[in-house]
């Protein structure tokens, strides 16, 4: 009786695993060799790097590329283009496309004589860069409105139950998104709501995590999955799985309130849920998804169908739930501008958790562990290793303070496409020793880190992810009483008052940012008065416990809101 659920188990597990291999062997094979090796454990994953540079040409490609050598691994690639059979061009150009580099997967593509191979690489670069879309299903969702007229619950529903909707979530992935969803949920907890967690249909087997226990609980937080047999075939699959799936769920739990955050998969089946049960829905924007493509490559417009079908998508969901939460004004602003009836939208900040708010561990063992002096002078940040986070900024200014005689290091924790070209720029700027790169850490030692900064820098771009979306983690470290330097960007300014918390620069501009880290590094008393603020202020503003009363109200409002318009009793 104990080994047939851990057989049953293995067996979906291999099942789902092995559905989803297929599909993106038809959609994107030369993908598949890039998402296997970020799957390897770190030795052996350098190991597979090691043969992979000593079997030919494109295992090389793939070898450079995710080692960070990403200007090595196109050279490769280009050179191998210029005499070689079609059919060889053919495997370069769908490598190409699945970096996504779409001039050099056109270079290669152009050079194909026409036919088949030429048409179908044709179509999957314009796939990749966004210029078209695939096909839609019939009756694909572009718009909802709420269904009219009286909406009832269909069962008793359990008083103060709240049902998320989102993406992934912890023990298995740790970011910035995941923690928002467990320190709602641990502070709607403290504030008498009883809150439940679902995730997005196939996680974590999505993720390469062969773990299919159908409901895991984390601080005491049930967290649910949905996994199928088989990986859907495409979002329309997707949602049909998901409604099956989840409708037992939902009539077993019996939430009062559905609460999805974004991106638009969550949003769309929480509101079929709350059509089909006659509940209210609540949709959170925690980011602009197809902002965050676009900045991914200059080439990208708003004009790109991706970015257009995306937007739709999102503000479909905005206006179709009945209440709307974000992160900040700035984001606010752009979702009414969208056409969201202002009144239904609200901002819950993000937050930290009151234990942040005690002073730091010491940080002089790790200081020691990663070679970096007592005395010496450490900017860093924990982020996502993203282009539009402007980390090669923050790289470039402190090669620039050690070119001025200040022992300066950087710090940056975190993990991300760009990681492997930072640690390559560090080393042509010869910060060897100087520039510390520990990776994604668990989120219980993110303060242990925190400990060997003294000043959290946020050097992201001018782009408009980067203007829209106001990010958590500077917030965390401000808690520790650490002084942050950002970008003077919308979305930053509503975190760094500056001159009070913190210091805002202007953005892509590394000589004023060493600049501005340099006259800290002098002025311990400046970085001490910053630090007090700071935690003065996030600890009056910005815990989650704050924020779950926030959301208690905002459930509250809502049901009368519905109430007394007709729509809900």
């Amino acid at each position: 009786m104990v080994a047939f659920p851990a057989v049953r188990n293995i067996v979906k597990a291999g099942t789902f695993t092995a559905t989803l291999t297929l599909r993106h062997l038809r959609e994107e094979p030369a993908r598949l060799p890039l998402l296997g090796l970020r799957l390897l454990p770190g030795p052996v994953r350098r190991g597979a790097r090691g043969l992979g540079s000593r079997l030919g040409t494109l295992p090389a490609a793939y070898a450079l590329w995710d080692a960070g050598r990403r200007a090595e691994a196109v050279e490769t690639i280009r050179d191998a283009g210029r005499d070689t059979s079609p059919r060889r061009l053919a495997r370069l150009a769908s490598f190409a496309v699945a970096i996504e580099r779409p001039d050099l997967a056109g270079e290669l593509i152009a050079r194909l004589p026409e036919g088949r191979n030429r048409a179908e690489l044709t179509h999957r670069l314009e796939l990749k860069t966004g210029r078209a879309v695939r096909t839609r299903a019939p009756g694909q969702w572009d718009a909802v409105s709420v269904t009219p007229g009286r909406r009832t619950p269909s069962y008793a529903a359990m008083n103060g139950r709240v049902l998320h909707v989102v993406t992934n979530a912890l023990p298995h992935t740790n970011a910035g998104y995941t923690q928002r969803t467990h320190r709602i949920a641990l502070g709607q907890r403290s504030v008498g709501l009883d809150p439940h967690v679902l995730t997005r249909v196939g996680y974590p087997l999505t993720k390469g995590i062969p773990d299919t226990r159908p409901r895991v609980e984390v601080d005491g937080i049930p967290y649910h999955r949905l996994l199928p047999w088989t990986a859907p075939r495409d979002a329309e699959e997707e949602l049909r799985v998901a409604l099956r799936m989840a409708a037992p769920l939902v009539e077993r739990l019996r939430p009062e309130v559905l609460h999805a955050a974004s991106n638009h998969h969550n949003g769309r089946l929480a509101l079929e849920l709350g059509r089909r049960y006659g509940l209210p829905v609540v949709y959170e924007v925690r980011g602009f998804l197809e902002e965050s493509w676009l900045s991914r490559d200059p080439s990208r417009s708003t004009d790109d169908a991706f970015y257009r079908s995306e937007r739709a998508q999102e503000t479909a969901c905005m206006k179709a739930a009945d209440l709307v939460v974000t992160l900040g004004a700035t984001m606010r602003a752009d979702i009414i501008a969208r056409g969201v009836e202002p009144e239904k939208v609200i901002v819950v900040p993000n937050a930290v958790d009151e234990s942040f708010l005690e002073p730091l561990p010491d940080g002089a063992g790790l200081r020691a562990e990663l070679g970096i002096g007592p005395e010496e002078f450490v900017v860093g940040t924990t982020t996502s290793c993203y282009g539009y986070e402007g980390l090669d900024t923050l790289v470039d200014a402190v090669a620039a303070l050690r070119r001025r005689g200040v022992a300066a290091h950087a710090l940056v924790v975190g993990d991300g496409p760009e990681l492997g070209a930072l640690r390559e720029r560090a080393a042509r700027a010869g910060l060897e020793g100087a520039a510390h790169f520990p990776g994604r850490v668990p989120a219980g030692e993110v303060r242990r880190y925190h400990a060997v900064l003294d000043v959290f820098a946020v050097p992201r771009r001018d782009e408009r992810v980067g203007r829209l979306v106001t990010p958590l983690k500077p917030v965390e470290a401000m808690a520790g009483g650490i002084p942050v330097v950002a970008s003077d960007l919308e979305a930053l300014a509503e975190i760094v008052e500056p001159g009070v918390t913190g210091e805002l620069i202007p953005p892509n501009d590394s000589e004023t940012l060493a600049n501005c880290l340099e006259s800290l590094f002098y002025s311990q008393r400046t970085r001490d008065s910053y630090a007090l603020a700071a935690r003065q202020r996030v600890g009056r503003d910005r815990t989650w416990n704050a924020a779950a009363y926030r959301y208690h109200e905002a459930y509250s409002e809502l049901r009368r809101r519905l109430s007394e318009a007709g729509h809900f009793v």
